[in-house]
């Protein structure tokens, strides 16, 4: 699989360890999920529409400029995120679950394996806070993701789900999401740029600068008690994967590891690779899933992205 399929930002992107073994409790998704969902459909067409035929009035002939984001949208290529269901109150056990319908309304049941699984979940609060990266296990005959799920802390969060279609000749990955509200006092954390974090005993650095409309080069750095960790274990088909939202709207940016896919076995360190693309000025949220003995650890990190020449700099953070 090229660069492009092993690792989406699906960027990415990506702080929990995934080494358990989940149970599937046979969540499926009520009957009342299929009018919404067919509602829910209608209403993402007609947005579609009136935006297309605004920009057509504001510039005819011309095709509408669109940003080179993701996930901020419960629809992509024919493809549908129904309602999520989950538990109601921070505490409270219980699943998550939901279901991706084709444009026929019908249960998408077959996936392309992309980083190891054929799904990705990750849930994050709108201040970029709760991060979790997981994988559900999918219910052939439902056609229903599920997983054990026990929310930590109440807010508003975006829950994106990034796989690639069995359909078609490319390996384009979707990504789609929806927002879940939890009830309960929320005291919001302000995102500051940090190029480290520890995690577990891990000092976690980032080198590079984001530039807006343009790849930039990052690289990784992982070091344990001041000593380079050189036992980087490959991890959804990669040394490390990183997830990248754009702060505000949490949009999904395209995030690509560097060289080829490891081999079982393999291991490598202190440093990875990734190119990111920031399409706007403004501050990312970076989230680092990186393995060593067996063992997941994600490292958060935030840069700000400067606005590349002759444009307009909408940050802000007084960049």
């Amino acid at each position: 699989m090229n660069a492009a399929g092993r690792l989406t930002a699906y960027g990415a992107g990506l702080a929990v360890a995934f080494t358990g073994a989940f149970a599937v409790a046979g969540a499926v998704v009520p009957d009342d999920a299929a009018d919404q969902t067919a509602q829910a459909r209608q209403e993402v067409e007609g947005e579609q529409m009136d935006d297309h035929a605004a920009a057509g009035q504001e510039h005819p002939g011309q095709a509408p400029a669109v940003e080179d984001v993701r996930g901020l949208a419960i629809a992509q290529d024919g493809f549908l995120l129904t309602p999520v269901r989950s538990p109601g109150a921070v505490g409270e056990a219980g699943d998550l679950s939901f279901q991706v319908q084709d444009a026929a309304g019908e249960p998408v049941v077959d996936y392309r394996t992309a980083h190891d699984k054929d799904l990705h979940l990750i849930v994050v609060r709108a201040d970029g806070s709760g991060y979790r990266h997981v994988h559900p296990r999918l219910d052939p005959t439902t056609g229903t993701w599920s997983i054990p799920w026990r929310w930590a802390e109440a807010g508003t969060y975006r829950v994106f789900v990034d796989f690639v279609p069995a359909t078609g000749d490319d390996e384009k990955n979707v990504t789609l999401s929806r927002t879940v509200q939890v009830a309960g006092d929320v005291e919001p954390t302000t995102p500051e740029p940090t190029a480290t974090d520890e995690v577990d005993g891990f000092t976690v650095d980032v080198s590079g600068e984001l530039t807006a409309g343009s790849t930039s080069e990052l690289t990784v750095s992982v070091r344990r008690d001041g000593e380079p960790v050189t036992t980087l274990e490959p991890y959804l088909g990669a040394f490390g994967h990183l997830v990248a939202l754009r702060e505000g709207d949490l949009a999904y940016l395209h995030v690509h590891a560097a060289g080829d896919e490891p081999a079982e076995g393999d291991t490598a360190g202190p440093e990875i690779g990734f190119a990111a693309t920031a399409p706007t000025p403004g501050r990312y949220l970076l989230y680092l899933d990186f393995q060593v003995d067996g063992k997941v650890r994600t490292a958060e990190l935030v840069l700000d992205a400067g606005a590349a020449h002759g444009t307009p700099d909408t940050s802000d953070h007084g960049h």
